[in-house]
């Protein structure tokens, strides 16, 4: 066999008792040798990711076994910019979830990100995203702010969750809830909920920096970025801006 075929017969292995490993092991070109090291890497990589994965199930798997069927993840993106709203996710996955790469939102790509919108979409049994505009954020401050946003997010859920998993904030309802520092790393389903609402966040910049060309939200998002703080300067603040914010703020006074 051709070190390329050989090479597409290894890229479909799954498991490192694969009987193809035992015969070319005895292949002593160094391609083969190259393949079979690199396949080993690959299937320890994905043993890695499928492991932590499963550690991420740990609360919720606590849940469901107490007989809990329904665990909503909860989370926020948009806490910290200057302009747009703050937005809550909120998702129920199910037993069988299963897209290894779901994540902190942050430690992912934009692009991986909204790869995996649809199939989280496709598996949760249910979801919700619920921005809460600027204006709301300046007249009861960011942090109640994005309670509202959670709140609302798991009002939307249906069928409603019978505990909430929130990352590191506490919503004012009647579900039990556990309280996550970093929920998003050790949660998939509160990594799941700040997925959708990252995404549904950065579509809604994106429609905003249509309407507010000046300040680069589609690139920023929102947050305090040299670009954005100049024409902040120089044009003033525009209808979604944060008025309560300090560099927001300090451009109205003066």
């Amino acid at each position: 066999m051709t070190i390329r075929e050989i090479a597409e017969r290894f890229a479909n292995v799954t498991d490192v008792s694969d009987p193809l490993f035992v015969q070319f092991d005895g292949d002593h070109r160094i391609g083969v040798q190259k393949i079979i090291k690199k396949t080993l890497k690959r299937l320890k990589e994905e043993n890695e990711r499928q492991h932590e994965f499963f550690n991420r199930f740990k609360y919720e798997k606590e849940l469901w076994h107490k007989g809990i069927k329904y665990v909503a993840g909860v989370d926020e993106v948009g806490r910290g910019p200057l302009a747009g709203p703050v937005v809550a996710g909120a998702a129920i996955l199910p037993s069988d979830f299963d897209l290894v790469d779901v994540n902190d939102s942050k430690q992912l790509s934009d692009e991986k990100r909204r790869e995996l919108v649809p199939l989280i979409q496709k598996e949760a049994i249910a979801y919700s995203c619920i921005p809460i505009s600027s204006q709301i954020i300046d007249e009861i401050n960011i942090y109640e702010a994005t309670r509202v946003a959670m709140k609302r997010a798991v009002y939307k859920l249906d069928p409603q969750p019978s505990h909430i998993i929130v990352d590191a904030m506490t919503i004012t309802n009647d579900i039990p809830q556990t309280r996550l520092i970093k929920g998003d790393a050790k949660s998939v389903s509160v990594a799941a909920a700040s997925i959708l609402a990252k995404v549904f966040r950065d579509d809604l910049m994106d429609e905003y920096a249509v309407q507010y060309p000046r300040y680069g939200f589609e690139h920023n998002a929102g947050y305090g970025t040299k670009q954005h703080l100049l024409a902040l300067a120089k044009y003033g603040p525009t209808p979604i801006h944060r008025k309560t914010f300090s560099p927001v703020l300090k451009t109205i006074h003066h």
